[in-house]
């Protein structure tokens, strides 16, 4: 019977049992349980989107603001249109994972495609650290305004930040379905938090009771004055800043063109109609959270807390009990929206991951399957990513906005643009319509990360610059590897698996007599070589001849011993030239062994230390030379003999 590994237990406990390649099918996602995963990280944007927009129009602008963020959240939602016809497109016509990387690859080639990659690849990174670092803000922000200006929470914002990563990669790592069951409800929640504020506002609203923001207030973004004529020159160009900014709002859009894979059949259809109402969902509150923002004058703070929405659900709720009640309420369900949110790219980076890998521009194990048929390998690169860009930035969203939408929207202009060469290309009803569509969603998208990439360049975009052209150049070095091994076995000759010596010889390395050596001479014979030699490099030469006379002592083997000097102790180096001779005919091939021990127990390991993987990498360049190690369990061997069973050579 076999027994499972302490290690593969530990996991089997952590993770469940695992789950075969036929339950792949029960793994999908059904369209409500798809909304609250996938839709998580697109509708929770808007509890920061609002607020990044005054972010910038406050300090040139002063309480003009709040008159301007009703136009540029027009803008944005005008946005959100064309982008929602866009990816319904995409998810109707391309029904596999991959979203915007698939509609390059498709129409402009796969080393075009790597553009997208890349830029869906770093968007997914930046989301997960910023979704988690806006969740703790939620929080911090709660602390503020029910705690009476409390802040203790504070120092405490980048270990809660790490902590919620952890919890969602162990939900990931149970696999897609026990995620969604876990991460579905806080969506939920969070619409109808925002809903309950927007009725209230409303009512409060009609009876003149809605309360202001105090402008005034100490560690607000502080006010600006505007001039005539300020929306011309630079201050258009803070409006432009602010509608990129506010373009934040419509991050996440794309993850579920991006893990259609994880619908149930007919995937484009179920994922069509998860985007249209995602879509309808976000404009609503977008639109509802900046109105407020507009009749409460919320203002930033520099420090990120209060929030603009934590401060609108305490000025629409008020004091008082229930409007604390409510307070916690909204706030808690946008800390769990934001962190679910962080969710989302641990469903869409392993998928993506996986079909780049199979177009062979990524490692190819980033396509293997886990033990709960989630892409683990995926998920386990995501997380390390993402909490070194979490501790490098000190978990602060006004650092990671810089980075986020960049990504997410050069995906958005090569999906528009794909479109529209794919339309282009066909007959087909509505062709000019569609053509339109996707084009002008591309050209506003490449607009928006144009003016990302100067309004924010110095204060992180210039990141971003540097990294595309790294990463695609990367990606393609990774394709033109597999190609060159791939065009190696292409121009092999018919039967260029037989031999080609003539003489066969093994070697077999001896650092001691023991069972180890044993089994190796065991093997060796059972290659029916030519010549089995055992050699034993002297670096220790009373060490050398004391084996020496152990191995003469002994009837266990019949081959002889023999020692090979090594004055300089080059281990490698001596091997390598008796490979060399032994090979030097040219009708010779010659068979390495090297036996390692293993030791379950940690002395164990630190007292026999192995060095058989540097002699595999030494011997292996040498033609008509393969090293083989072989693995010898030394402690089960001694546990064995302890107990009286026959010494284990089989």
């Amino acid at each position: 019977m076999t027994v499972d590994r302490p290690m593969y237990r530990v996991k089997r406990h952590l993770l469940g049992r695992p789950l075969t390649t036929e339950h792949i099918s029960d793994e999908k996602l059904d369209k409500r349980t798809a909304l609250g995963v996938l839709a998580s990280d697109c509708i929770s944007s808007s509890a920061y989107g609002s607020e990044e927009m005054l972010r910038v129009l406050v300090p040139v602008v002063g309480v003009a603001a709040f008159t301007l963020i009703l136009p540029v959240t027009g803008a944005i939602l005008f946005v959100l249109l064309l982008l929602t016809l866009c990816y319904s497109d995409v998810v109707t016509i391309y029904t596999r994972a991959g979203g915007s990387y698939v509609v390059a690859r498709e129409n402009f080639g796969p080393n075009v495609a790597q553009i997208a990659a890349v830029a869906l690849l770093v968007d997914y990174i930046v989301t997960v650290a910023v979704q988690v670092s806006a969740g703790t803000n939620a929080l911090i922000s709660l602390a503020h305004l029910a705690g009476n200006g409390w802040t203790g929470l504070d120092h405490l914002q980048l270990p809660v930040s790490v902590a919620v990563i952890v919890l969602l990669v162990y939900g990931n790592l149970r696999g897609v379905r026990e995620a969604g069951r876990m991460f579905a409800l806080p969506a939920y929640l969070f619409m109808t938090a925002i809903g309950l504020v927007l009725v209230v506002a409303v009512v409060r609203g009609l009876t003149g009771g809605l309360a202001h923001a105090d402008l005034q207030a100490e560690g607000v973004v502080p006010s600006g004055t505007p001039g005539e004529g300020w929306l011309y020159g630079a201050s258009l160009f803070i409006v432009l800043r602010s509608f990129a900014n506010g373009g934040s709002s419509l991050t996440g859009l794309e993850a579920i063109s991006n893990g259609i894979s994880a619908f149930r059949e007919p995937q484009g259809r179920n994922a069509r109609h998860t985007l249209i109402a995602m879509s309808c969902v976000l404009a609503v509150l977008v639109l509802g959270v900046s109105t407020l923002a507009h009749y409460t004058h919320a203002v930033p703070y520099t420090d990120g807390t209060p929030t603009v929405i934590a401060q609108e659900a305490r000025l629409v709720f008020g004091q008082g009990t229930l409007g604390t009640t409510g307070l916690v309420f909204v706030q808690l369900s946008t800390a769990l929206v934001l962190y679910t949110g962080a969710n989302t790219p641990f469903t869409g980076f392993p998928f993506l991951a996986s079909f780049v890998a199979e177009d062979r521009f990524l490692p190819r194990m980033l396509t293997r399957r886990g033990h709960r048929l989630a892409f683990s390998n995926g998920i386990i690169a995501l997380t390390v990513v993402s909490l070194a860009l979490l501790l490098a930035t000190g978990a602060s969203v006004d650092r990671l906005v810089a980075l986020y939408a960049i990504g997410v929207f050069t995906a958005f202009t090569m999906a528009g643009a794909g479109l529209t060469v794919h339309h282009l290309r066909r007959r087909e009803p509505l062709r000019r319509v569609k053509v339109v569509v996707n084009a002008l969603a591309a050209v506003v998208s490449a607009a928006v990360v144009l003016i990302f990439l100067v309004t924010k360049f110095t204060e992180g975009a210039w990141l971003v610059a540097v990294i595309f052209p790294l990463g695609v150049w990367a990606l393609v070095r990774i394709n033109r590897e597999y190609r060159h091994e791939a065009a190696v076995l292409e121009r092999l000759p018919a039967g260029a698996d037989r031999p080609r010596v003539r003489r066969h010889q093994v070697f077999v390395l001896v650092e001691t007599l023991d069972l180890a050596t044993l089994k190796a001479l065991r093997y060796a014979h059972e290659l029916r070589p030519d010549t089995v030699r055992a050699v034993h490099f002297a670096i220790d030469e009373a060490h050398a001849r004391h084996l020496r006379e152990v191995w003469e002592s002994t009837s266990a083997t019949t081959v002889a011993l023999e020692l090979v000097a090594c004055p300089d102790r080059r281990l490698r180096h001596a091997m390598r030239e008796l490979a060399v001779r032994a090979t030097q005919d040219e009708d010779t091939s010659l068979t390495v062994l090297v036996p390692r021990r293993m030791y379950a127990n940690i002395l164990g390991k630190l007292l026999h230390r192995g060095t058989g993987e540097k002699i595999a990498r030494t011997l292996g360049q040498l033609p008509h030379v393969a090293v083989t190690i072989l693995p010898f369990d030394a402690s089960r061997a001694l546990r064995m003999l302890q107990s009286g069973h026959k010494p284990p050579l089989d």
